[in-house]
């Protein structure tokens, strides 16, 4: 191991000999290679620092999206087993046929809902996923 890093300390001598021995307009570009090099880097990372602030706000804000839309998908489910608990005291089998046909309907209407608002969350969970 201490032969191998003199072996690198000795090629490090020789770059650095050879730059010294290098003239002096070659050595102003190797500067100015250097220092675009540098500034091409450092944009690089400032680019990467705003994506990745990008993202961050973004899974911020499909993570309360996500919350917002269970917490509805919650709300309707609790709304439609009132409803239908409400149905079943109700109804000694003497529901008028239009009234049922309501319920039916919004019982159809909430169900669809539920599953759009499903369908959502499922798609906010893979796209936080994959943030």
């Amino acid at each position: 191991e201490v032969q191998k890093l003199n072996q690198q300390l000795e090629e490090k001598n020789v770059e650095i000999q050879q730059m010294i021995n290098q003239p002096p307009y070659e050595k102003e570009r190797e500067i100015l290679r250097l220092q675009k090099s540098l500034a091409e880097r450092e944009k690089a990372q400032a680019t990467s620092d705003i994506l990745c602030r990008s993202l961050t706000d973004e899974t911020h804000q499909l993570q309360r999206k996500l919350a917002s839309t269970a917490e509805m998908c919650q709300h309707l489910a609790k709304c439609l087993e009132d409803k239908q608990r409400k149905e079943k005291g109700n109804s000694d089998n003497q529901i008028p046929t239009e009234r049922s046909n309501q319920l039916l309907d919004n019982e159809t209407s909430l169900q669809a809902l539920i599953c759009n608002l499903q369908d959502e969350n499922r798609m906010l969970k893979q796209k936080v996923a994959h943030v």
